[in-house]
């Protein structure tokens, strides 16, 4: 009895198996199904009378084709999936293929990494896959919906495998929120060699830069600091300052201001870190500034250099002014020379006739001084 069942189950099995993983059907209505990694479609050939197809992702509905012979994917993942297709309205219908063709995955890139450093720097590093053939290489693609950058510039490893990407200079500010996918293809003469990816924001895998200090002034009273730092894809950003004071133990503050005023200071020691102030526990740490020192318990600490350049060239203005000055006055002089008093002629003689008699040697010397004025008011 045995033996009669078993040959039932296999004509079953037999039935079931399909060229291409298909329904077994000597005219299926599709055929030739496959991806094409081009346009990013689901595609195939179709025949009979067939309307509405399902497009299924690892056994889950992507969309419906409807008198078209493919489903657009948009993005096709470096991951193996399985793509199927299955006749909705029609003849009962399905066939699947998998996406991409399985290699030996210990041969693909392993621990793929990649930060964005130094405001707009890219740097990605790979290692050679435990069982890659010796004729393994690999090479990289920052892909996103619309464009795919190749990699400029390779490193390499002793054996001369691609190791490292490097790319100089990111112009990506608009892309901001995008995700990118960061792919790592391999290629060998003799295997298929699986791809590895990951996808990311670039804020997401930034290591913000340094806080450059733009400026720095102390003294016995009050200390001020100020610093700014340059990101294209971090926009809330918050610092933290670790700060030793003296021979105290250093501590650690956080703000979102881009400056720092400490009372009566004396001499400390200040380092500055930035970090993405929303997602700071997920981020890259970013780098530490160089550590500032300032001696602020003499008189003479640090005065503001900001302000020797600007009152120096006043100074300077100054000086020349007085000099030219100094120049000037004599031909001042001699340009506007001083107008001596002039007598009252009409007053003084009024005055005189009623202080003392009437003299005519005396009336001849007071008329000399209006002689005179009559003269320089014609000249």
């Amino acid at each position: 009895m045995a033996l009669p069942w078993l040959a039932v189950l296999l004509t079953l099995i037999c039935c079931s198996m399909t060229t291409d993983h298909a329904i077994s059907d000597p005219d299926p209505p599709i055929k030739n199904l496959r991806i094409d990694p081009e346009r990013k479609r689901l595609a195939w050939d179709q025949h009979g009378n067939v309307s509405e197809i399902g497009c299924y992702v690892n056994s889950k509905i992507l969309k419906k084709a409807i008198e078209k012979p493919y489903c657009s994917l948009g993005d096709l993942s470096c991951e193996v999936k399985n793509y199927t297709v299955k006749v909705i309205k029609g003849q009962p219908f399905s066939a699947w293929i998998q996406y991409p063709k399985q290699g030996n995955p210990l041969a693909a890139a392993d621990n793929l990494t990649c930060r964005v450093h130094d405001v707009d720097q890219l740097s990605c590093s790979w290692a050679v896959g435990e069982e890659a053939p010796a004729n393994v290489q690999y090479h990289f693609y920052l892909k996103h919906p619309l464009k795919t950058w190749p990699c400029p510039k390779y490193m390499q490893n002793q054996q001369g495998v691609n190791v490292q990407c490097h790319f100089d200079s990111l112009s990506l500010q608009p892309e901001r929120q995008t995700l990118f996918r960061f792919l790592v293809n391999g290629t060998s003469g003799g295997s298929k060699i699986p791809c590895r990816q990951m996808t990311h924001r670039l804020e997401e895998i930034e290591i913000l830069a340094a806080p450059n200090i733009t400026k720095k002034w102390c003294n016995e009273n009050y200390s001020f600091m100020e610093w700014e730092v340059r990101s294209l894809f971090t926009e809330d950003i918050k610092y933290e300052l670790e700060i030793q004071k003296g021979t105290d133990l250093a501590y650690k503050e956080e703000t979102e201001l881009k400056v720092l005023g400490l009372r009566n200071p004396g001499p400390y020691t200040v380092k500055i870190k930035a970090m993405d102030s929303l997602f700071f526990e997920s981020r890259p740490a970013g780098q530490w500034s160089a550590p500032q020192h300032l001696d602020c318990g003499r008189k003479d600490a640090s005065f503001p250099i900001w302000l020797v350049y600007l009152l120096a060239p006043l100074g300077a203005l100054l000086l020349v002014g007085l000099v030219f000055l100094c120049r000037r006055w004599p031909l001042m002089q001699k340009l506007f020379p001083r107008v001596p008093h002039v007598k009252d002629p009409v007053g003084d003689s009024f005055q005189n006739e009623r202080m003392m008699a009437w003299d005519p040697e005396q009336q001849s010397q007071e008329e000399c001084p209006v002689v005179r004025v009559q003269v320089l008011g014609e000249t």
